[in-house]
């Protein structure tokens, strides 16, 4: 099966699961936004990206060429997986009205020095504006897809992220659940507070640590994936709305994993979620291929 990918790793991670599935088009790191009015990479110095990978997805960014990329296999692809998991760092808005994802490579290679981004203003994921301009950047993938008959074969991979770590129950929003995560927290504080006291600490020091006790891993990944999932809602609403097909998992299905590759994070999920996921694929595409 060959197929594209306009996403992350959600789509790319999953089709390791897929059988003799061939990757061809990767585009990652890239806003839809930067499909409306490319900028010119020359601009930038991008030597400091030694990566090849990472300095081509930020040239791609810049060129905004992510539909075109893959447009140009279109004869030979099954399938065009999307999702929108590098959407959520939001984009650098320039004067001139194009933008620039805020991506890991951005911020971590000294490009957000530079005048053209140092001169520009951050558009947060989920803000009325992002939604608004992000809204107009998926309508073009979509036409750019259906242009070269792509369109039938796009699936939106619409995948909560995991507000839970695999061997862990999913955090209920009840009353009781809210009142035993504080009765658990207080204890992790009265220990850290009985510890300092008992190492010479003052009262008001033994005070501060049952008061600021620090979250838990877990609690911290349960919090940002459910901050997340709830921004999260209206994109997938508009995306459901321009592309015909869609798979769907909710956090409670889903876990993430404690070894995956690329460390542990609420869209980095479990073997057997990748395995359902692709599994879904599959047959997506198989009845669409019949359709």
């Amino acid at each position: 099966m060959n197929i594209a990918i306009f996403g992350s790793c959600v789509s790319r991670d999953t089709c390791e699961y897929i059988p003799n599935a061939k990757v061809v088009e990767y585009v990652a790191r890239q806003s839809v936004t930067s499909l409306l009015k490319p900028r010119n990479r020359s601009e930038f110095d991008l030597e400091s990206i030694e990566s090849p990978f990472q300095r081509r997805m930020v040239e791609g960014d810049l060129q905004g060429n992510g539909s075109r990329t893959i447009q140009a296999h279109s004869s030979e692809l099954d399938a065009v997986l999307v999702d929108l998991v590098d959407e959520r760092r939001g984009f650098f808005l320039l004067d001139d009205g194009s933008t620039i994802t805020n991506s890991v490579e951005v911020q971590t290679n000294g490009l957000t020095e530079s005048a053209e981004i140092r001169n520009a203003r951050h558009v947060p994921f989920g803000s009325d504006e992002h939604f608004r301009l992000w809204s107009k950047g998926f309508h073009r993938l979509s036409e750019d897809l259906e242009q070269t008959g792509l369109l039938k074969k796009t699936i939106l991979l619409d995948i909560e992220w995991a507000q839970a770590i695999e061997g862990s129950r999913h955090p209920h929003q009840s009353w009781w659940s809210h009142i035993s995560r504080r009765y658990r927290r207080a204890q992790r504080g009265l220990r850290k507070s009985i510890r300092g006291y008992t190492r010479d600490q003052s009262a008001y020091q033994a005070w501060m640590n049952f008061k600021n006790v620090e979250s838990t891993q877990a609690e911290l990944f349960a919090e940002r994936a459910k901050r997340a999932n709830s921004a999260y809602i209206r994109y997938r609403q508009r995306a459901g709305e321009m592309i015909p097909s869609r798979i769907q998992r909710e956090s409670p299905e889903l876990r993430i994993a404690k070894n995956h590759k690329w460390g542990p994070q609420p869209f980095h999920y479990r073997p057997k979620d990748y395995q359902s996921i692709a599994q879904s694929i599959v047959r997506t595409v198989e009845r669409n291929s019949d359709a």
